[in-house]
């Protein structure tokens, strides 16, 4: 009798158990959603005086002109920047020709100059890399002829320098860059030879 009554015990309580294991299932996720969402990337507005974004570079800016950098500013960026990096590449090469590399430009810049001098420490203290001409400095868009290319200049705010030397290459400030990038913004021109 005894067994029994135990047994008959225990069916009452498996439709508890599984209600309790329901209710469980339907809470959990609730709390999951709970979390923060995660944190939208920053952006910056990058542009320039001498082209509009998806613009043709003006000759002045390429190897059939001047071969000078173009005009470029950028809105505030945000809270917590302690530097920018500024990057232009050859998207038709797959991002694989760099054209310029600048870093640790000072965090209360709003602009770079035309006809930024080739020299390895601008006034300020940003050094420039080497871009993939060998150069330090500013190498414009000298395509084969062809088709137009299309050229990025990427502006990145940092939360933090780089602890690079003056000739540094896209990836070694791509590498150093890692996880203290906090907003970003591009502009992209067109050359066609």
């Amino acid at each position: 009798m005894k067994i029994n009554y135990l047994s008959n015990r225990h069916h009452l309580f498996r439709p508890l158990i599984l209600l309790s294991v329901l209710l469980l299932a339907t809470v959990m996720p609730a709390g999951c959603e709970s979390e923060e969402p995660p944190p939208k990337e920053m952006t910056l507005a990058l542009s320039s005086a001498a082209f509009q974004d998806g613009g043709s570079i003006p000759d002045r800016y390429t190897c059939e002109g001047q071969d000078i950098s173009p005009q470029l500013s950028w809105s505030e960026p945000p809270v917590g920047t302690q530097s920018l990096a500024l990057i232009v590449d050859d998207i038709d090469t797959g991002g694989k020709f760099t054209h310029w590399v600048i870093i640790n430009i000072p965090s209360t810049s709003r602009e770079l100059a035309e006809a930024v001098p080739a020299q390895p420490q601008l006034s300020g203290g940003a050094l420039q890399g080497k871009n993939d001409f060998g150069n330090i400095g500013y190498g414009g868009p000298c395509p084969p002829s062809g088709k137009p290319h299309l050229y990025r200049f990427t502006l990145y705010a940092l939360d933090g320098s780089l602890e690079l030397e003056a000739g540094a290459s896209k990836k070694q400030v791509l590498d150093a860059m890692e996880g203290i990038i906090i907003a970003q913004g591009q502009l992209i021109g067109t050359y066609q030879r």
